[in-house]
């Protein structure tokens, strides 16, 4: 995307909801005519409109660049793995292809056929593949930017979508500059020099300020893939930013805590819902909450967190540790089936705090902080998914160190 021609980290959007003002708005209206009950109606709403949202992104550029390995990464796979985007062949992708995420089938990858080809000219590729559906593209390259490519930006960018160019296979040509210059150039220079020959031949066909990210597939922790996934997810519309960054492979504690973070969005929502919808009381507990609620709530976090047993076993096989060493780390209650026995055992509900503490915790979100917290099935829940989220969290972060080596 035209914009940005440093090599600077991004920085993080500012906090907000998965609600508008003018819902915001419209939810303290609801709650003044109808009380919670009411309210609870545009809530869950919201909830169930979050868990729809579609996220569709464009991956395009020639046979050979590493759109598939790069679909991969973005999904956490290996090549070899199920459901993995296929490595490209000699006739290159020739129809648009899609990959739903592991985690979430409604962000899904198009690996697009390379512009340029006979097939798929310039002027009429957008329309071939169908421009409208997708949110943002991203231009893969693995040597440099072409005029196609820059065409390509152009017509997306008059189309009034996001577009990003990103270089791929560094980590093969640093290991080329080292063989070829020795080690008197440290790695940085050859980044930058990489960089700005990328930038240069992009603004020589005619983009301005082009923003080109560095990446390896392999190495995702290294060079500019982290900071090209908080990019992406930066110049999302709020909601789909939710989307994105919880179907994030978890490569970094940072990712965890970012996604624990919105995650915390939820509680107040189902709690909400907890209390509006006539709880019950769960055997082993002294207040009533909503057990189906808690159950599904629970679930999801786990997902998101990449706690449950598909994405262990893929984080196993990404970092190529025993999946039973990264299981050893987590409360084996957190890894099987989710039922009140468990969340009584795990004891979330068992200390009750004040309700002051409660409404601090929601005095960020605007207005709400100040309806809710009185019912105690609402704090009951609130109390519980908050527990239970941190203990996810805890666990996830363990995780994350133990496959990656983090100290």
């Amino acid at each position: 995307m035209e914009g940005e021609s440093s090599r600077q980290p991004g920085t993080l959007s500012e906090k907000a909801t998965p609600f508008t003002m003018e819902q915001l708005s419209k939810l303290k209206s609801y709650f003044e005519e109808g009380g919670v009950e009411k309210a609870t109606i545009l809530i869950q709403q919201t909830l169930e409109e979050l868990d729809k949202i579609e996220l569709n992104i464009a991956v395009t550029g020639e046979t050979g660049a590493g759109k598939s390995t790069f679909i991969n990464a973005m999904r956490g796979l290996r090549s070899n793995d199920e459901g993995a985007a296929e490595a490209d062949v000699v006739e290159g992708t020739m129809e648009p292809t899609v990959y739903p995420h592991p985690n979430d089938s409604n962000v899904r990858y198009w690996d697009l056929p390379g512009i340029g080809s006979p097939k798929f000219l310039a002027g009429e590729y957008l329309k071939k593949v169908k421009f409208e559906r997708f949110d943002f593209f991203i231009i893969i390259s693995a040597c440099r930017f072409k005029e196609n490519d820059a065409k390509l930006a152009k017509e997306i960018k008059q189309l009034g979508k996001n577009f990003y160019f990103v270089r791929t296979k560094i980590d093969q040509d640093v290991y080329s500059m080292s063989k070829c210059g020795g080690n008197k150039i440290n790695e940085q220079k050859k980044l930058d020099y990489i960089w700005s020959n990328c930038v240069n031949n992009l603004k020589k066909v005619g983009i301005r300020t082009p923003t080109v990210f560095l990446i390896s597939s392999f190495e995702q922790n290294l060079y500019d893939f982290n900071r090209l996934n908080k990019r992406l997810a930066d110049d999302l519309p709020y909601i789909k930013k939710i989307v994105f960054v919880l179907a994030y492979a978890n490569r970094s504690v940072e990712i965890v805590q970012q996604k624990s973070k919105m995650l915390q969005e939820r509680i107040w929502m189902s709690a909400t819902i907890s209390g509006g919808v006539g709880a019950v009381p769960v055997p082993g507990l002294s207040l009533a909450c909503d057990i189906t609620i808690l159950i599904r709530e629970i679930i999801y976090f786990r997902k998101c967190l990449c706690l449950d047993e598909a994405s262990l076993q893929r984080l196993a096989n990404i970092t190529e540790k025993p999946v039973q060493e990264l299981k050893a780390i987590v409360n084996p209650l957190l890894l099987g089936k989710i039922d009140k026995n468990i969340i009584v055992r795990l004891g979330w509900g068992a200390t009750v705090v004040a309700i002051s503490a409660l409404e601090f915790g929601l005095g960020f979100i605007p207005v709400i902080g100040s309806i809710f917290g009185a019912g105690s099935s609402f704090l009951m829940t609130y109390i519980m998914l908050t527990n239970a989220l941190k203990d996810l969290t805890e666990s996830a972060e363990r995780v994350v160190k133990v496959a990656y080596g983090i100290d």
